[in-house]
């Protein structure tokens, strides 16, 4: 398993998006953090079956939310970059 960090950016992201879930629905709070967690469980486990956005980054599709967890391999090291909303302003998150 590869340790995964998550940048400061990804983590607020990830906040907020946790946030707007629990003020409207707990449980799909619950879902989208356990999701969540499996997302980055997987993408520890084995990085290299997820599909590039572009030449440095991946990405993972959360299934039932419309997230996805853009992450970046530097030797052993993965970074999550950004929890992006698939419908908003894509490929905001490459100045990171």
């Amino acid at each position: 398993m590869t340790t995964v960090k998550i940048c400061s950016a990804a983590e607020d992201e990830f906040s907020n998006a946790l946030q707007w879930y629990v003020e409207r629905n707990l449980d799909a709070a619950i879902r989208f953090d356990t999701e969540f967690d499996q997302v980055v469980s997987a993408i520890s486990g084995s990085h290299d079956g997820f599909p590039y956005c572009d030449d440095r980054h991946q990405y993972a599709l959360m299934r039932r939310f419309p997230y996805q967890v853009i992450f970046r391999v530097t030797g052993e090291a993965v970074t999550i970059m950004a929890v992006a909303h698939t419908s908003r302003e894509p490929e905001y998150w490459h100045g990171r």
